[in-house]
């Protein structure tokens, strides 16, 4: 039996599913491509997989200001937004080209980032599900930064054997989710490496902290791993601009060393801002608050 033999039908059938749909929008050039998915994401995905009723009921708890009209505006804008950053994902050199010519990175903490990287000091970067997080680690590594990631590998082993090459092909290393992964992340960070750590989704574990003034249970990893190592900690986020295709790369101030769940705060505040001001560009599917 071959080893896709021996994967669930349903996975095989799901996999297949989106390798014909990549295989056809790759035949649409870039500028075409990326909207394409996005609205393939927004209007046929998103009301198949429950993403527009989740949406709507994460805004009604974080944001029951909106009209109808704009929750109903994020609900179709953010499925669009995944849509193009899967795109992005599989669309290689194009991708990462666009975005090491323009040389996005900005803000307030890049200073900090110059003299962490001159000096070898270890650096986590606090990152969410926003606006294209391969943006952030593209910009990133076309310094010559050295930017690793912690991932989840997928549940459908047949997608992975895709997606797998495609972010590793964006920038490295990346270290599984387990105890080979995790082990070979901290020899990474003590080496002086910079790790990308994400911490805006619930895990039943962590703490309650607040999130949109909402009891919000928060990881404080990024926060007790730079006390560990004595690392800088500051907030990076790839915000997608009004074209729907190039990114500016924001680095936030550095958060100082406290308490963990004073310094996590700090980022749930920071990202809030940012949410604030784009709402579109968050992921509202995830389960954030129960």
């Amino acid at each position: 039996m071959s080893d896709g033999e021996k994967l669930p039908l349903g996975d095989r059938l799901a996999n297949a599913a989106f390798v014909a749909v990549m295989s056809v929008a790759r035949l649409l050039p870039y500028e075409r491509r990326i909207p394409a998915l996005g609205w393939l994401f927004s209007n046929l995905l998103a009301p198949v997989a429950g993403w527009r009723r989740r949406i709507r009921d994460n805004l009604a708890l974080a944001r029951p200001d909106l009209t109808r009209d704009e929750v109903e505006a994020v609900v179709r804008a953010v499925p669009n937004n995944a849509g193009r950053s899967v795109a992005e994902i599989y669309s290689g050199h194009e991708f990462t080209d666009r975005i090491r010519s323009s040389d996005p990175l900005e803000g307030p903490g890049l200073l900090e980032l110059e003299a962490a990287f001159a000096s070898g000091r270890p650096v986590i970067i606090a990152c969410a599900h926003f606006g294209n997080y391969d943006a952030m680690r593209t910009a990133l590594s076309a310094r010559g930064w050295p930017v690793g990631a912690l991932y989840r590998p997928m549940n459908n082993e047949a997608f992975n054997r895709h997606y797998i090459p495609a972010i590793t092909a964006i920038a490295e290393p990346l270290f599984p989710r387990g105890r080979a992964g995790l082990a070979a992340m901290l020899r990474f960070l003590k080496g002086g490496g910079w790790l990308a750590l994400g911490y805006d989704q619930f895990d039943r574990h962590a703490p309650e902290l607040q999130f949109f003034d909402l009891p919000s249970r928060t990881v404080l990893t990024p926060a007790e791993l730079a006390i560990r190592y004595n690392a800088l900690i500051l907030p990076v986020h790839g915000i997608r601009q009004p074209d729907g295709l190039s990114f500016r790369v924001h680095v936030g101030e550095p958060v100082d060393h406290d308490e963990p769940a004073v310094m996590m705060q700090a980022l749930n505040d920071d990202l809030e801002a940012l949410v604030r001001r784009h709402m579109e560009q968050w992921f509202w599917v995830h389960r954030r608050w129960k």
